[in-house]
Formats: C-alpha cells, structure tokens, sequence
C-alpha cells in the first residue's frame, strides 16, 4: 500500500484550495496519508524561501491574481486578505496531530474545514472554540483542541525536520514512499498520475 506523507500549515491559502482532492486521490488508490502539520515560515528559512513580507512587490500582486483564479477554477469561496490572518497557526495544528492520534473521524474534513475557517469563513483558527467546532464537524472529540498539547508541540516540531530531510520546501507538500515530490494544490494531478503509473 502506497503511503503520501502530507506536509502542510495550517495557514496555506493553497492547502485550502487543496480541499479534499489528495484523499479522492488517495483512496481511488489504495494509498494511506499521514498528515505532517509544521511550521511553514520555518520550513521557508531552512530551505531558502523567503517570508511573504519580504518578497519583492511584484510576486506579492502575482500571488493574488493566482489565489482569485485558482479559487474560481475550483469553484471556492475565497477571501483574499481574511479578518484573522496572520495568525497563531500551531494550536489548530496541534488539534490535527491529536486527532490523527485519536482516530474516529475524517482527518481530510478536518484539515480542509479548519483552513475553510481561516480563508473562507472569517474565523479565527487559533480560538479553541474555532478548532473544537472543527473537530466536531469532521466527528472527532471536539475537547481534542485542547488536549496532548506537550506530545503535539512535539510532532510538530518532527514534521519540521523530517519535512526538510525528505526534501519538503514549500506547501502542500507531498512525498510518496518511493521518493517522489509534488510541491503545491496545482501538481495533485501529477501525483494521481504518478500512483496511477503513469508518470
């Protein structure tokens, strides 16, 4: 059974665009995910990105007409500058690797639901009462947001590491158990493909 480890922020407009797609492509082939949340802005420094901030004008606009025809090409409600963005990321984060722990829902739900949340709802997805409904929806124990922070904090800063030593730059990030990288929403076809053997 092939295996996708997923790494992702919970703040990425682009894993949001994501939607569910990796697990339509998952399933369609047998292929387990593990879903590796981490700190985007530190996966940038290690790796030579450079914060949104501090990019040159031009590629901040370019990044604003992509986010609204990206969104308008899956047919996603997008708002391109939320109420709560930036904002504290780790907590929602933190809820997906204790939920991934627990087991008894949709981890695929739940990750799309909480940054739905950020980009689409004007939430703020480090209130806990945000992320416990989240939970809930995707039919985990919405008391989960609050729980095995010490043991999250933990695997959060491990997916970080073994995020850059499998080669991970950016996100969504997708690295198959045979190697293979799909850097961003736009390449899941690339991957579906590639499971599917023929690319």
């Amino acid at each position: 059974m092939a295996r996708i480890d997923y790494f992702f922020t919970t703040l990425s407009p682009y894993v949001y665009l994501a939607g569910t797609r990796l697990e339509a492509i998952a399933a369609r082939h047998g292929a387990t995910i593990a879903y590796r949340p981490l700190d985007g802005a530190a996966l940038l420094a290690r790796t030579g990105g450079v914060a949104l901030a501090d990019r040159h004008p031009n590629r901040q606009a370019y990044r604003l007409q992509d986010l609204r025809r990206q969104a308008a090409k899956l047919g996603l409600p997008l708002n391109l500058r939320p109420a709560h963005w930036p904002t504290n990321g780790a907590p929602a984060a933190y809820a997906i690797i204790a939920a991934q722990t627990a087991g008894g829902g949709d981890l695929g739900r739940l990750v799309h639901g909480i940054a739905r949340a950020c980009w689409a709802e004007e939430k703020d997805i480090a209130e806990e009462a945000v992320i416990s409904d989240c939970l809930a929806a995707a039919g985990f124990d919405p008391a989960l947001a609050g729980k095995g922070i010490w043991t999250a904090a933990s695997a959060y800063e491990r997916n970080l590491e073994e995020a850059v030593e499998m080669g991970a730059f950016g996100v969504p990030f997708y690295v198959t158990d045979t190697g293979e990288r799909f850097w961003g929403q736009d390449r899941l076809e690339d991957l579906d493909l590639h499971l599917a053997g023929r690319l």
